[in-house]
């Protein structure tokens, strides 16, 4: 077992970055590191013990963190202006080198330590829980870079490789809306009960034929199931219990969607099968989907079936997901056929499970014959690959301590 690293979080931030000043960021960040512990006093670390001085006016990315962490070696960590942020001390005394630290690390007992650049930690950037590569990042806090730090913790939020309409409908509302819950206190649990209470009301007028109030409640749902997961990560509160609730809500609620949709379809209309023949078809294209990408993730790579090759990012924007398929219901409500709006919805999840069943079959293969798997985020070349339409699209823009743009290729 590891020991323990105590961390000393030197000062504040001059303002908020929604809602949290540097200090309480970095502390609700460190809770998952079980092997800190946070000190306010740097004379009660142990000299045998590793310790971490971090400056609180700073925005450190997660993966920097974690590399600090579980680094074995002594070293300044500086920004791309030489600025010293983070000091890590694999053993010894840290009030030798704290007021050097905090002095901008000027004074000799910090020039005898390495000083390490992001490019230097050897972070790849790929975060298989967001399905992204984002270019690890330390961001000074100021008032005036405020509503750009801001929009760019907003941006690494979110998802990058998902479905069309989130990638690119609800992105500027969502960050109102997160902006909104920030204001008025509140938390993303509050939006997932509210975001359950939709999808029961849409439920609920899908079974009863009302399908226009039904697909209000229900692309009111997929909004704030968008919302709660980005206030979650920009606010750093990410609970258990609303993990589950969250992911649970999501697996559960759109195959009884479609069969409340079934139900409700009124006589006359016959463009789809009978009710328990379609009940069989949904189950078959909605189950055997999720299967294919959980057979896929756990028995042949470490990482999402939509992030293996180019092609697989691309469906995963049109798959058969609840999104897509609204967009199909919609369609259909409009003309008037909410009956064929339901068989596409139907002939689309088969088709979808029988291509993810290829590509499961065809990764399956290409392990046999050429090893592990990897994904295409960690095959891209600076320089070479910028022209491509898929990294144009799945890997976005990112913002260099100093300001400057540059894009994480």
């Amino acid at each position: 077992m590891p020991p323990t690293t105590y961390v000393f979080i030197i000062g504040d931030s001059e303002t908020n970055i929604w809602g949290l000043s540097g200090r309480e960021r970095l502390q609700r960040m460190l809770e998952p590191f079980k092997q800190t512990r946070l000190t306010d006093d740097p004379g009660e670390i142990p000299v045998q013990c590793p310790a971490l001085l971090l400056r609180a006016d700073h925005l450190f990315d997660a993966s920097v963190l974690e590399a600090l962490i579980n680094a074995q070696t002594s070293f300044i960590l500086i920004t791309d202006s030489r600025q010293p942020v983070a000091l890590r001390i694999a053993e010894g005394n840290v009030q030798h080198v704290l007021a050097d630290f905090i002095a901008g690390g000027r004074g000799q007992a910090c020039a005898d330590l390495p000083c390490h650049s992001l490019r230097d930690l050897n972070l790849l950037g790929l975060r298989q829980n967001l399905k992204k590569r984002d270019l690890p990042y330390i961001l000074p806090i100021s008032s005036k870079t405020r509503e750009t730090l801001e929009s760019e913790l907003f941006a690494r939020s979110y998802k990058g490789v998902t479905d069309l309409v989130t990638k690119w409908l609800w992105p500027v509302p969502a960050f109102w809306a997160a902006r909104f819950c920030v204001r008025f206190g509140l938390r993303p649990n509050h939006v997932t009960l509210l975001s359950l209470l939709f999808a029961v009301l849409a439920g609920i007028a899908f079974w009863y034929g009302h399908y226009g109030i039904g697909l209000l409640m229900g692309w009111l749902m997929t909004f704030l199931d968008t919302v709660d997961g980005k206030l979650a990560r920009v606010t750093v509160t990410s609970s258990r219990i609303g993990d589950v609730l969250d992911h649970g809500l999501d697996i559960i609620h759109p195959p009884l969607w479609y069969i409340a949709w079934g139900v409700g379809l009124p006589a006359g209309l016959t463009a789809t099968p009978d009710l328990p023949v379609l009940i069989v078809l949904i189950l078959v294209g909605y189950i055997g989907g999720r299967l294919c990408e959980g057979a896929f993730q756990f028995w042949l790579a470490s990482f999402d079936i939509f992030i293996w090759r180019p092609i697989d990012s691309f469906n995963r924007l049109i798959t058969a997901r609840r999104n897509p398929n609204l967009i199909l219901l919609t369609s259909g409500w409009l003309i008037g056929r909410p009956d064929i709006g339901l068989g596409s919805v139907v002939v689309w999840h088969l088709l979808s499970t029988v291509f993810l069943a290829g590509r499961v079959l065809m990764g399956w293969q290409a392990r046999r014959s050429g090893g592990p798997l990897h994904s295409w985020f960690e095959e891209i070349v600076p320089g070479r690959d910028d022209g491509k339409l898929a990294v144009r699209i799945f890997v976005p823009l990112m913002i260099t301590t100093n300001g400057r743009e540059v894009t994480d290729r």
